[in-house]
């Protein structure tokens, strides 16, 4: 049975290196009129990294998800084409990247002890992760000079705290509501409709979300703040089983919202170019109306590869890769994206369901609504149903540390339902 799955593992990420292999060789034949040796290096990498992580795994009788890999690899396949498309410069730096994030996954496959010891630190990883977004405020860069400093410089390599943040604060979250989701259930406090239990057990939990969300906030960072927040509320969800703890969430939100508003010109105007990007669409607004206008001329199946214009649009490589998809695949690629995310995020929420230990359940939904929410913002603000926050399309979208961290997400949901599967 093992052996089959294997197999079938081994012929889905074939599909990966085939649509690889497709869009170097387009990109090359369109840019230089021919191919060379040169334009399949990153193809060869590629498969290489991938062929060698399933032998390891299959050596190993690793019982993981068979298909969490095989879609890993597709979307990066199709994150390279896009990179090699728009910014073949980074091409180099974007395989490295994914190298080092398969390398990190396969040192969380291999850890030998199981995952619960993540639980008994889990005031360390949190502490951690505050400690490095807090570091950025006073030693950070700002490389895009947006004027944000989130991320640290080391011999040329960037790297943004934020991501490793959300990994962090998910197993904290996880261990703290898996210690205390009984007494969380019980009603002590009535506010309104609202419900609340006993504050002593809630404080510890709402005084390390809170640090970050105003960590992050001071560093201008919508896109993480947004992020830790839906993660919070999921989780919490996930834990108690209570409504009310969403709709009191989702009105602190709206509060939260209307106040950033009001006080911080950023924030307002993203809001302001979501509300109506039409009213100043050759300068603040240009990004979003060129996505719009991208996804307009894709139509059913797009103009071809390599042969649009998003590299009109600015940083598309970071946060526009889907409307570079939309124009250039149509209607069609866009939708076959938006599944691989629905196929990755329906197998993490049923590894969380099939894990018979209640921390590794809060740990593998956690880690999943990171990819969720990611998913939703970044595709949402592309298509103009949400304003715009800086968030990176999943093992899509240029960046290292994105990249990283979601490999680690990947790493810690093989090791869950390997872990169940064992049991």
């Amino acid at each position: 049975m093992l052996r089959a799955l294997c197999l079938r593992e081994f012929s889905l990420l074939l599909a990966a290196y085939v649509v690889l292999a497709f869009g170097l060789a387009n990109v090359a034949l369109v840019r230089h009129k021919g191919l060379a040796s040169g334009d399949f290096l990153p193809m060869i990498t590629f498969v290489g990294l991938f062929l060698g992580l399933w032998i390891w795994l299959t050596l190993r009788c690793f019982h993981g998800d068979q298909l969490l890999l095989p879609i890993v690899a597709m979307l990066c396949a199709l994150g390279l084409t896009i990179v090699s498309r728009l910014e073949p410069n980074l091409l180099l730096k974007q395989v490295i990247w994914i190298a080092s994030g398969i390398g990190i996954m396969s040192g969380v496959i291999a850890f030998p002890r199981d995952l619960l010891w993540l639980k008994r630190y889990k005031y360390t990883w949190a502490i951690l992760g505050l400690f490095l977004v807090a570091l950025t405020l006073l030693l950070g860069t700002d490389p895009s000079h947006t004027g944000t400093r989130l991320w640290f410089s080391f011999a040329g390599i960037y790297f943004q705290p934020s991501e490793i943040l959300k990994v962090l604060l998910v197993i904290f979250l996880a261990a703290y509501l898996d210690d205390k989701r009984e007494l969380l259930a019980f009603d002590v406090y009535r506010i309104g409709f609202l419900r609340l239990p006993p504050l002593p057990y809630l404080g510890p939990l709402l005084t390390m979300w809170g640090l970050s969300i105003i960590l992050l906030v001071g560093q201008k960072d919508l896109g993480a703040t947004f992020l830790l927040f839906g993660i919070f509320l999921a989780m919490l969800y996930v834990a108690s089983s209570r409504g009310t703890y969403v709709w009191g969430g989702l009105i602190l939100f709206l509060i939260a919202a209307y106040i950033a508003y009001h006080l911080s010109p950023h924030v307002q105007g993203r809001v302001d170019i979501w509300l109506n990007p039409w009213r100043d669409p050759g300068g603040a607004s240009y990004q979003v109306v060129q996505s719009l206008v991208a996804f307009a001329s894709g139509g059913l199946f797009g103009v071809g590869l390599n042969w649009g214009h998003p590299d009109i649009i600015p940083a598309v490589h970071t946060d526009f890769p889907l409307a570079a998809i939309g124009e250039e695949l149509g209607l069609s690629g866009t939708i076959a994206i938006v599944s691989l995310y629905l196929l990755l995020i329906y197998r993490g929420f049923r590894t969380a369901l099939s894990s018979p230990h209640s921390f590794d359940q809060l740990l593998a939904a956690g880690l999943t609504t990171i990819i969720a929410i990611q998913s939703l913002v970044i595709i949402s603000g592309n298509l103009g149903l949400l304003p715009l926050t800086g968030i990176t399309l999943p093992f899509v979208s240029y960046g290292g540390s994105s990249m990283v961290a979601n490999f680690i997400v990947i790493g810690l949901l093989l090791r869950i339902s390997h872990e169940s599967k064992g049991q």
